[in-house]
């Protein structure tokens, strides 16, 4: 049964990854409740990776057009485009450094919560009371290659408080780049972009773990890294046309409800 909550445990990922919901939140409940622990956030880890590849395939387009924007290479044909591109990039890696700063320092920190499903419980009311506001914004006007350092910086913050389980990363950050008057779309294309080098970085920071897992330990990462593949690329496109519907308020009532429901069922003993 370990390599079908794997599984379970992979597609929770992937949808919650994406869904402004919080999948690290999902994951600590849902190992919980299922009884499937691991010794440290390693298996978390892993499933984003599964989500990681998901964006990066639904995405290629704009990352393949970001890299050649950074390209010595100038685009005689499209050149206020590569310009566009390159303040882009230049805007990601503010808030990549940001967040990685911040979570390299406080790693220790972040990881303990993990062991508190309770409070990853509250967190989850938190995420909707922040993405139930975000659908009241009306002034976004601003396109990311616009949005200077200072939204950067902020958007970089509000990713690194997304590591605390139970506040949605991609909420989190939607929801901060709408306040900060980004426009809906390309929000959320960013909130994408931004969660590449996050998930790469904290892989990197697991490498020792995956590298002394066991065959058997491995293959439920694997399984459950395929189903956050899967599931993660499935659901992208659903959350890009319900931000620009300004349809997110329903994930806050479901986040409410979930959060409410657990942490009566972790009263009860369940």
């Amino acid at each position: 049964m370990p390599v079908l909550k794997s599984l379970i445990l992979g597609i929770i990922q992937g949808l919650t990854e994406f869904l402004p919901i919080s999948s690290s939140g999902h994951l600590v409940l849902g190992k919980h409740f299922l009884k499937f622990q691991t010794p440290d956030t390693s298996f978390e880890v892993f499933l984003h990776l599964g989500s990681l590849l998901a964006v990066i395939l639904y995405f290629w387009k704009d990352i393949l057009a970001l890299i050649k924007a950074i390209s010595p290479i100038k685009n005689v044909k499209f050149p206020e485009e590569q310009m566009k591109n390159r303040k882009l990039v230049f805007y990601l890696i503010i808030s990549t450094f940001i967040t990685g700063v911040i979570g390299i320092f406080f790693k220790d920190f972040f990881e303990n919560l993990f062991t508190n499903p309770i409070l990853v419980a509250g967190m989850l009311s938190i995420t909707g009371i922040i993405i139930f506001i975000s659908d009241t914004i009306r002034f976004e006007k601003v396109h990311t290659s616009d949005m200077g350092v200072g939204r950067a910086i902020i958007i970089g913050l509000s990713q690194s408080l997304a590591i605390l389980p139970g506040i949605s990363r991609s909420g989190t950050t939607i929801s901060v780049a709408l306040f900060s008057g980004i426009k809906r779309s390309e929000a959320a294309r960013f909130s994408f972009l931004l969660s590449i080098p996050a998930i790469l970085g904290a892989a990197l920071l697991h490498l020792k773990d995956f590298a002394n897992l066991d065959k058997g330990m491995l293959m439920n990462y694997i399984i459950g890294g395929v189903g956050a593949f899967v599931s993660g690329y499935l659901v992208i496109s659903l959350l890009l046309k319900l931000i620009q519907k300004r349809k997110l308020k329903y994930f806050a009532y479901y986040c409410w409800v979930a959060s409410i429901t657990s942490i009566i069922l972790l009263l009860a003993g369940f």
